[in-house]
């Protein structure tokens, strides 16, 4: 999917330098790549969504248009219609529409958790706190909704807080590579590369992991000098050009005195 200009932030950030490094960190759980949320009937299963080619994701997105468009307040329609929205870049709609489902549906926590994921995937951060915390129940605690909430503590500069939600999330799903990525991420951005590195080194060797997660790995890596591993990590799923770039971005890092202060900047940006 990295063809086409629909394509989500996921296959945008395997291509852009020097972007394409510092985009890829603190990859929200519901920005596409690494959810996985519920089936929704007879609708688009989101956690297959990342496969789809440019073309089905337009496809997909006039189907469940119309089916939204029938029924605003069909929750699992909603969501599926707001995940696709978000691989073709359009936040803003897709936020409008999981607020219309959200509003008919008040006790409804998985949707309420995903409205918050894609306030915080649209950078309304505050208003993703708000929600998020709403969402979260502790007689049925969601570990998307706890590791979203760090994604958010750590863009307004709370990084042990965000840590903290990380936590509580892989005490419900040990080994989440998605959990151990943001956390990874998090220690980063906190300077702790060591600790980052063995975060990203647990979630890059989970079967579920995804390029996005080695390419995180792989910004660590090269942050520590340690540059030869980082090729060899985005080698694995990226053509010879891409990697030259990513290692040319992250050697720019390096060397720039303000390199963690844009580090943080290209992450509330994404």
């Amino acid at each position: 999917m990295r063809g086409s200009k629909a394509t989500g932030a996921c296959g945008r950030a395997a291509r852009r330098a020097p972007a394409l490094v510092v985009a890829v960190a603190l990859a929200l759980a519901t920005a596409g790549c690494l959810s996985r949320g519920p089936t929704t009937t007879g609708a688009v299963d989101p956690s297959r969504i990342s496969a789809l080619s440019p073309g089905d994701l337009r496809s997909a997105a006039e189907t469940l248009a119309r089916r939204n468009a029938r029924d605003p307040a069909d929750a699992q329609v909603a969501i599926a219609y707001a995940t696709i929205l978000r691989r073709l870049d359009q936040r803003a709609q897709a936020v409008a529409v999981l607020q219309q489902a959200a509003i008919r549906n008040r006790e409804d926590t998985t949707l309420a958790g995903a409205y918050g994921r894609a306030l915080a995937d649209a950078g309304r951060l505050r208003e993703a706190q708000e929600v998020l915390a709403r969402a979260h129940s502790p007689e049925r605690p969601d570990w998307r909704i706890l590791s979203a909430q760090g994604t958010v503590a750590d863009q307004l500069g709370e990084p042990d807080r965000a840590q903290r939600f990380y936590e509580a999330a892989l005490n419900i799903a040990p080994g989440e590579p998605s959990v151990l990525s943001n956390y990874g991420l998090s220690l980063a951005l906190s300077r702790k590369l060591p600790e980052a590195e063995d975060k990203l080194r647990q979630a890059a060797a989970h079967p579920q992991a995804d390029a996005r997660v080695r390419r995180n790995l792989a910004l660590v890596l090269g942050l520590q000098g340690e540059m030869d591993e980082a090729e060899e990590v985005l080698a694995r799923d990226l053509a010879p050009a891409e990697v030259a770039a990513n290692l040319e971005a992250i050697r720019g890092m390096v060397v720039q005195p303000d390199s963690w202060a844009r580090l943080r900047q290209a992450d509330a940006q994404r």
